[in-house]
């Protein structure tokens, strides 16, 4: 498929929306199942070196199946442009060694119900950052409004006492600052994929920060004490929803705007209360007050998606 037949279906409403609904259903599953991993191979909350080398495993493969995949789909083995080399080890920096360590060490601090909520925060400051900072696009008082609507979903559920427990900056604190990197990670995976294979920028960046992140639970004394075949079948499917939501995310960042791609992120409280409340029995938190919110995240999505006839 050349470039301006790809560009045309990438941009199409119903390609962004069933694209990023799918990475958003990907990711919302990892909630559970990293916590469902802790559990198969044994890590302790208060192990952050173990957890550390089992997220640095999961990113390792997820990039050498991204890697894999991009290559049979392209019939051809994908390898970084000539001084690519920075762009991808400053993606690996912020969107999986800095993101990450702040995500798996919160996770094991807090809920995933609690995680997947406030992972929503990503989205408004995704769209902060584009417009604001990188001035990639422009910030519409339709913007504003439908992020302000689904971050209400986010903060709804806080408010209520469907979700137990208080604020730990461990747990919930280190959880809302890979939100911040990750906002940061998706405008620079957009700017760099303008001449780069966004394929080619997310494996090569996870096999870095894969590694990278190995290298620092050894270092600080994490191991796998427990390995069993369940555990090894989590960890491959958590590398996959990594090599497959990520590389679709890079394509319809490269060819859409920031916020148009950014709102859909609002789903993954979606989906992933949802899982954590069926694989974790977490099912105290689907009460009347979240079924709110999570109608708030989709109004959000919509307005933020919404084009009149002057914007068309």
């Amino acid at each position: 498929m050349d470039v301006t037949k790809q560009e045309k279906m990438m941009t199409k409403t119903a390609v962004v929306w069933l694209g990023a609904t799918l990475c958003c259903a990907l990711w919302g599953s990892a909630f559970p199942c990293i916590k469902i991993g802790y559990r198969l191979f044994d890590i302790p909350a208060e192990n952050v070196a173990a957890q550390i080398l089992f997220a640095g495993l999961r990113f390792t493969l997820a990039g050498i199946l991204a890697i894999l995949i991009g290559s049979v789909m392209n019939r051809k083995i994908l390898i970084p442009k000539r001084g690519s080399g920075r762009k991808i080890v400053w993606l690996s920096l912020l969107q999986t060694v800095a993101q990450y360590i702040c995500f798996y060490v919160g996770l094991a601090h807090t809920t995933g119900v609690r995680a997947s909520i406030i992972e929503g925060v990503n989205v408004f400051i995704a769209i902060l950052v584009a417009s604001l900072i990188f001035r990639q696009e422009a910030l519409t008082m339709r913007k504003i409004l439908g992020s302000i609507i689904g971050f209400a979903g986010v903060v709804l559920v806080n408010l209520t006492g469907d979700v137990s427990g208080g604020f730990q900056f461990l747990g919930d604190g280190l959880i809302f600052l890979s939100t911040v990197v990750y906002a940061f990670s998706s405008v620079y995976l957009k700017r760099y994929s303008k001449d780069e294979n966004p394929v080619v920028l997310s494996g090569y960046q996870f096999v870095i920060g894969g590694i990278i992140m190995i290298v620092c639970g050894l270092a600080f004394g994490g191991r796998l004490s427990q390995v069993s075949v369940g555990g090894i079948a989590m960890l491959l499917y958590l590398a996959m929803v990594s090599a497959m939501a990520y590389s679709l995310w890079g394509i319809l960042l490269k060819y859409n705007p920031v916020s148009k791609v950014a709102v859909f992120g609002f789903m993954n409280p979606v989906f992933g209360v949802i899982l954590s409340a069926i694989l974790l029995e977490e099912t105290d938190s689907l009460g009347l007050m979240c079924v709110l919110s999570l109608l708030l995240v989709c109004v959000g999505i919509y307005i933020v998606n919404f084009r009149t006839s002057e914007e068309t």
